[in-house]
């Protein structure tokens, strides 16, 4: 077999975590795969992946063997890109990670015109507020926001997303409506804990150019920005949530603007993909639509 079309089929066997759904994506039968990876892991003296009844995953020689030959194909990609008419549409599978609401009400509305631009790409979108791997869950890129952590990833800033302090009519009809920082403690807030590392955030504002902080008490606490809403609407407490998450609440008044001179900094948004010297040309295309979309929204 052809040593660039095994190295394809490795990482996609990778990137879905199982040979029967590689095969199926790239039209082949599952043996065909599964000798393509025996034959890869001979010729190059390492296992590659660890299989188990229910997925497969890379080793660690795998998942360093995975980062080149991501890099090796977008090389190889590239060359074959000089002799291709400059008309070529890119084509091929690209797998994103977004927020959950961010995909929900920024992404998915706004899909059909990145088909209609790119009718050869095929996306598959995945939504969750968790950090992800994304060579080992073969994610070719991410959107995320907040600041981010120690990475090798690259990270492309596209804009900071304006937040805004939200409570319920019901609520502020039995607590009445704060109106300055020491107002809050006669009031309770919904309790937001990170999904990534449990931390409970703090109520935060800016005040004479200095971000400053306080605990407000909760009665309950969640990890997704669905509960943390919801509970919002239900009249359990305040909320400090990214102003694009609640903008037709607001609007049809089921949430109310509270202090809103005191707002938290804005959050920065990233797009975070593996480090490559090339990016492939339906990634390239990807991540400068989506920049563009985001940026939109962006304070």
């Amino acid at each position: 077999m052809d040593r660039i079309e095994s190295l394809r089929i490795f990482a996609r066997v990778v990137q879905c975590g199982s040979f029967t759904k590689a095969a199926a994506t790239l039209q082949m039968p599952r043996s065909s795969v599964s000798m393509a990876i025996q034959e890869l892991e001979a010729r190059i003296g390492a296992r590659l992946l660890a299989r188990t009844t229910r997925r497969v995953a890379p080793t660690h020689e795998g998942i360093a063997f995975y980062e080149r030959c991501e890099r090796l194909l977008g090389d190889y990609e590239e060359v074959e890109g000089l002799f291709r008419q400059s008309s070529s549409r890119p084509t091929g599978r690209l797998s994103v990670n977004v927020p959950g609401r961010m995909g929900r009400l920024i992404f998915a509305p706004a899909l059909p015109d990145f088909f209609r631009r790119y009718p050869e790409i095929e996306l598959e979108l995945g939504v969750t507020d968790r950090a992800i791997d994304l060579v080992h869950e073969g994610v070719d890129c991410a959107v995320r926001v907040g600041p981010l952590g120690d990475s090798s990833l690259v990270a492309r800033k596209v804009g900071d997303i304006a937040l805004c302090n939200c409570a319920s009519p019901s609520y502020l009809h039995e607590h009445g409506t704060p109106e300055t920082i020491d107002d809050l403690e006669r009031h309770v807030a919904v309790g937001y804990a990170s999904p990534t590392s449990g931390r409970l955030e703090e109520w935060e504002w800016r005040e004479g150019g200095a971000v400053r902080t306080r605990p407000i008490p909760s009665r309950i606490t969640v990890n997704n920005a669905e509960a943390y809403i919801a509970c919002c609407l239900a009249g359990l407490g305040l909320i400090q949530i990214p102003l694009y998450d609640v903008r037709s609440h607001l609007a049809a008044g089921e949430l109310v603007e509270v202090l809103p001179h005191l707002r938290a900094a804005p959050m920065p948004v990233h797009i975070l993909y593996p480090h490559r010297r090339h990016l492939s040309r339906r990634l390239q295309v990807f991540v400068d639509w989506a920049s563009a979309l985001l940026r939109e929204h962006a304070a």
